[in-house]
Order: C-alpha cells, then structure tokens, then sequence
C-alpha cells in the first residue's frame, strides 16, 4: 500500500518581533582593551555601538519578549503555534534545548520544538525549514526565533573580534498563505574553510584544571580569520544570493529590499555592488548601531526596518544569512503587512 501524503499551502512571513538588550555599548567603551579608536572600528566595520545583555536578560528571556510580539502582531496566540524553531549557538545547555524552555514559558508546551545551530545562518535556515514543514502539510504556523548572547562567548581583549559581536533575539512567525511569499532557499557551505570562525576550545577541556592550562584558555571565545570571511562573504554569498534571486523567478530589479546578516558595513556595501542591486533597493544596516547578533540579526534588521520605514511592508525582500561553518541560507521574502 502507498504511503499517501496530504499537501500543505504556499506560506509566508506574518510578523515579526524583536528584543534588544537594555546596555548600549560605545565603541569609546571598548578601544583602551584593544589598543585601539573609534574611527578604526567604524573604518573597518560601520560599527558604532552595540548592546550587551544583563544577567537579567538570557537567551530564553530575549527569545520569549520578541516571541510574543510577534505572536501578537499576528494576531495569534501561543496556542496557534505548533511548531518552534530557534536558531542560536550561545545557548548553553546542550540538553534540553532553548526551544523547550520558550515554550513552556509561552504557555504551549506541547508544541514540536527544536533548537538549531547555523551560526549566523541560522534564521535562515530556520525560514526555508518553516517554509518546507508547511508546504509539507506538517506544520500550521511556526515561530522562527534568531537569538543570541555573545557577549558571554567574546573575549574582550581580542583586538579582531571584542568590537563585532553584540547580543539580542528575533522572531518571525511564518503560517499559510494563499500565494507564494517564501521563494526556494538557495544554501550550502564551505566546509573546507570552516575553521575560518570558530568557538574554542571545545567543552570537553572544561572538564578539569589541567586540561584548561593546556589549552591556555578558561572559557570558549569566538575567534575569526576576518580577510578570509570577508572575501568568501563577498564573493561566494553574493553569488548564493542572486541564486535566490533567480530561483523566485525575479531579478535584482524586482528587490525592494535588502537585508543581509549584518556582520560588517563593508562587506554589505560590497556584496550589494557584487551583487549590482539597484540604488532604488533599500540596504539594512542596523549593524552599525546594534553590531553583529549573529542568528538574530536578520529579524532585528527586517523590524527596525519596517519600524522606520512601515511603506515597506508587504515589499519584496533578499534576505541572506552567512556564518561559521562556512555555511549560507538565502531565500526572497514578502515582508510581513502591517500588524
């Protein structure tokens, strides 16, 4: 007997959420650590300041504020959710998962839920899953959720990274819909090039004394070969986006928006002329504010955009997320209508 499988609905994004945390950090805040200024950081990366998360703001609490904002702007209710992703590597419990906890403090805690782990990809990668479960007929509405505190996983005496990396959590929820409003992802990686971002040491050498003098280290911090992510992102994740771009059947000319991971100003501004996105294309650039957030970057992004410019809801949108791995995840979006 054949397995029979009954078809889902085209979907798309209903709404989105965010929570940034209450610390706003300057880069005059940062330099005298670093031996460095604030004209070198903004020179080398757009970034002006970012926030940091307090004790009282941890990645489920970050997660659960923007969550429910953008349940509300969809006008659900936790209980409409029945499916829960969360892209994040600064979670840190291996088990049970972030997902689990949000959850259950949602007040839904029978939905199906799962953490996943695509570094600055990972929200992405989360929107082409949420796409597939509900194309599949699997999933109704699900909640795609980019958080991340890597304040707790940044040296602050690291003169390549002690400046990029800021914390803060996004949330889309993405549920049926009648016409297409997620085009195909177009993804992939470098593996050959994956020690390019890295989180050292592993876990396992925090297990006694005499492994972590080894290691010379006490606690795992990010570490990055800047000049080789920026020419992989510039050049590989350029060609990845306009992928996306074809795959929807569209052409640079039919994007209004652009909203790339925001990692560093330079690398946007080069990818968008790689990539010969039209000057009309309004170009995301929170980083220069909030800095890099990793997974949640894209989703803060797409919310102060539609915040400050609210004619750009309904529009059509690249969004494209690069990271550790080296991996990638882009896809052409219609930005959420207005709540």
């Amino acid at each position: 007997m054949a397995i029979k499988i009954k078809m889902g609905s085209h979907s798309r994004i209903l709404s989105v959420g965010s929570y940034r945390p209450k610390k706003l950090v300057m880069n005059s805040e940062i330099v005298d650590r670093i031996e460095s200024s604030d004209e070198w950081i903004q020179q080398r990366t757009g970034i002006q300041s970012r926030r940091f998360a307090g004790d009282e703001e941890s990645v489920v609490d970050m997660s659960c504020w923007a969550a429910q904002s953008a349940i509300e702007r969809a006008g659900l209710t936790a209980a409409d959710i029945d499916t829960v992703i969360v892209a994040t590597i600064t979670f840190p419990h291996q088990a049970p998962s972030a997902s689990t906890a949000i959850i259950e403090r949602l007040g839904n805690p029978t939905a199906a839920a799962f953490d996943l782990s695509a570094a600055c990809a990972g929200f992405t990668y989360g929107i082409a899953m949420a796409h597939d479960f509900i194309f599949a007929g699997t999933s109704k509405n699900v909640l795609v959720i980019g958080v991340e505190k890597l304040s707790d996983f940044t040296d602050p005496d690291d003169r390549a990274t002690a400046f990029i990396f800021a914390d803060g959590a996004g949330a889309v929820v993405i549920g049926q819909s009648e016409t297409p409003g997620i085009g195909p992802v177009a993804w992939g990686s470098d593996a050959l090039n994956r020690d390019a971002i890295t989180m050292d040491p592993p876990w396992t050498l925090m297990r006694n004394a005499e492994q972590k003098s080894v290691a010379g280290i006490d606690w795992p911090n990010i570490s990055q070969e800047g000049q080789k992510v920026f020419r992989w992102a510039v050049y590989a994740v350029s060609k990845a986006a306009l992928e996306a771009i074809e795959q929807a059947g569209l052409t640079v000319n039919d994007i209004d928006v652009f909203i790339p991971h925001q990692a560093n100003m330079r690398i946007i501004e080069t990818m968008v002329k790689e990539m010969k996105l039209p000057a009309t294309t309004v170009i995301a650039d929170d980083v220069r504010i909030n800095g890099n957030t990793s997974a949640a970057s894209i989703p803060l992004a797409m919310d102060i955009l539609l915040t400050d410019r609210p004619e750009l809801h309904g529009k059509t949108a690249l969004i494209i997320g690069y990271g550790a791995g080296l991996v990638y995840a882009g896809q052409v979006v219609e930005l959420p209508p207005k709540p």
